[in-house]
């Protein structure tokens, strides 16, 4: 009976409270009508101011809030794309030096290849000499050049030491030729010690030759450059780490070819031959991890290197950019900041990963 009393009491008490929660969420239908022609009308407008009117009030010189304003208007001028950020190919490269490593704070010495020994494949010119540029500027303590252009490969180690004054070293390897490189990475460790990093930058690109017409003679040019380098590079530098039990970064290059099917040009081959890489980096992750040995790809999208500068390409350009969201193509230092976040400490948790760099073409 009590029970009952209480809960008849209650009663009135529970509306009052569910009617107003209930009235103030649901708009009425004549509310809904309104909004919904807002909406639309709001839909269709588009809005060109020629100039933005500004009020500006300021306490006077008491600290008194002032009735005054200044007014006045800003004009508004026409939004402009951006130009391109153009990379000098002669631009000045300055090591981290050891006093302003000190000083950095832990996140961003973790984030220095500070004292390491690399070795980049492909380093003469291009996306492979821009990255051992950065190598040098995050505190490398000497770099290996890995190259099959002996002119290129030179003057390209003679120029990287005399700007930073760091020990550079070029050698003149064929990464198909699995003994040269075992060679190579001998004489690297009896100069420097074990290396701490690989970046195998070193490939080719066949392009604008349908699958039905492509050499086989090409195509097993292009697997053996591409892909089986990239396996002889990683196990030669990788025995050599794990002989010193020592942790260590490989890096591949790869593509975003690897991924996806590019468009206008036709290259199926070039596209199956980084796919390889990529699955090949995963692999060694997997197996290696066990040795402290990371394994990470880098996958570029459309890079601006001197390969693509060639008026036969402008045409295909057009199209590669209008697919890309940036809609650009990559600078040759794109890749520079995932190079070496990827050879340092900062990543020492990731391995087995694809980094796609491209501008967000893969996106579509």
């Amino acid at each position: 009976m009590a029970s009952a009393v209480r809960a008849a009491r209650m009663a009135p008490r529970l509306s009052v409270l569910v009617r107003p929660v209930f009235a103030r969420t649901t708009p009425s239908v004549c509310q809904r009508a309104a909004f919904s022609v807002s909406a639309g009308r709001f839909k269709s407008e588009v809005i060109k101011e020629t100039e933005v009117p500004v009020s500006v009030y300021n306490p006077d010189a008491k600290g008194v809030a002032s009735g005054n304003a200044d007014h006045f208007s800003i004009p508004v001028k026409p939004r402009q794309r951006a130009p391109e950020p153009v990379v000098e190919e002669d631009e000045e490269v300055v090591p981290l030096e050891e006093k302003v490593y000190s000083q950095l704070p832990k996140t961003l010495q973790k984030m220095s290849v500070h004292g390491k020994v690399i070795i980049i494949t492909g380093g003469a010119r291009g996306l492979g000499n821009y990255m051992a540029r950065a190598c040098a500027e995050a505190g490398a303590k000497a770099i290996a050049i890995f190259d099959a252009n002996q002119e290129l490969g030179d003057e390209s180690a003679a120029e990287l030491h005399q700007k930073t004054g760091l020990p550079v070293s070029f050698f003149k390897v064929d990464v198909r030729d699995g003994h040269a490189i075992d060679a190579a990475v001998k004489n690297v460790v009896d100069l420097y010690g074990t290396p701490d990093v690989l970046v195998n930058s070193a490939g080719i690109a066949d392009s604008n030759i349908p699958a039905e017409t492509y050499d086989p003679a090409m195509f097993r040019r292009l697997i053996d450059i591409n892909l089986t380098g990239s396996f002889l590079m990683s196990q030669s530098v990788g025995r050599a780490m794990m002989a010193a039990g020592k942790p260590g970064s490989i890096i591949l290059v790869a593509s975003m070819s690897g991924s996806i099917v590019n468009y206008p040009q036709e290259q199926s081959c070039y596209n199956a031959s980084k796919a390889g890489v990529i699955q090949l980096g995963k692999s060694l992750a997997a197996e290696w991890a066990k040795y402290q040995i990371r394994v990470n790809c880098i996958s570029p999208g459309y890079m601006d290197t001197a390969l693509n500068k060639v008026p036969a390409l402008d045409a295909q350009k057009k199209i590669w950019k209008s697919l890309t969201p940036q809609d650009r193509l990559g600078n040759v230092d794109d890749l520079n900041g995932l190079c070496v976040f990827l050879a340092s400490d900062a990543s020492g948790f990731m391995t087995g990963s694809n980094v796609i760099i491209d501008g967000g073409y893969s996106l579509y």
